[in-house]
């Protein structure tokens, strides 16, 4: 399965990535890669950009050495209630928007308080994608996930940073094993995402690729293999 884009991607601008956009663009075309997404952290994480840096966004060209640049965040999840740390009328401006729990910004709730926290962001119109669900470290139901991933056109990440030996994010592998299994099943998009923090990252699906060829996802279930897809597939819901 041939990818050919990147959907979660970290500058410098998130306070501790290394590498500049346009290393990050020039690195992508070095690998023949069509699109990444530039998914830096929200303001409630330590380091992360603020407010006026994602709402200046549009300074940065939509297409850098012949890569298409999204231009997006990466927001955490501020409490069970699903609350965000940027407003709305930031998040529309926006290309890609993923929604993620962190440590740093919240505790874990149970099983059942962390699965309603994610299906209200879901409901959210400008989010595009839930960042590494496969975390153990909140425990979710997983069906219910999907299900509402279905339901409200949201991407399903399986984040192959979080597979890596050594992740702070240890067991992920068996959660997002189950995961893909019932995205199979429900016939829900996913998209692999590298995480990267190092343009050199860019595109290293490695680990979370074993699991779908394992299972034999469908290509049309993973968004990597095309940007016509990944558009289609995200301007179903906005």
């Amino acid at each position: 399965m041939k990818c050919v884009l990147d959907t979660h991607c970290h500058t410098i601008a998130s306070g501790h990535a290394y590498s500049t956009i346009f290393e990050m663009a020039n690195y992508a075309k070095e690998i023949d890669y069509k699109l990444i997404a530039l998914t830096e952290h929200g303001p409630a994480m330590l380091g992360g950009a603020n407010k006026i840096y994602f709402q200046n966004l549009k300074v940065i060209p939509s297409e850098i050495n012949g890569v298409e640049i999204f231009k997006g965040a990466e927001v955490n999840i501020l409490d069970l209630e699903g609350n965000l740390d940027l407003a709305q009328n930031i998040l529309e401006q926006l290309d890609f928007v993923i929604a993620s729990f962190h440590r740093p910004c919240i505790a874990s709730g149970s099983r059942k308080e962390n699965t309603r926290a994610l299906i209200r962001v879901m409901s959210n119109p400008f989010i595009n994608m839930i960042g590494h669900p496969g975390n153990p470290n909140f425990p979710i139901d997983i069906v219910e996930i999907v299900k509402t991933a279905k339901d409200t056109k949201t991407l399903i990440e399986i984040n192959n940073s979080s597979l890596k030996p050594g992740s702070f994010r240890k067991g992920s592998k068996e959660v997002c094993y189950e995961i893909l299994k019932e995205c199979k099943k429900q016939e829900v998009t996913v998209a692999l995402g590298s995480d990267a923090h190092f343009m050199y990252d860019i595109g290293r699906f490695e680990l979370a690729r074993e699991m779908i060829e394992d299972l034999k996802m469908p290509k049309e279930l993973v968004v990597n293999t095309s940007v016509e897809l990944l558009k289609k597939t995200i301007s179903k819901k906005r």
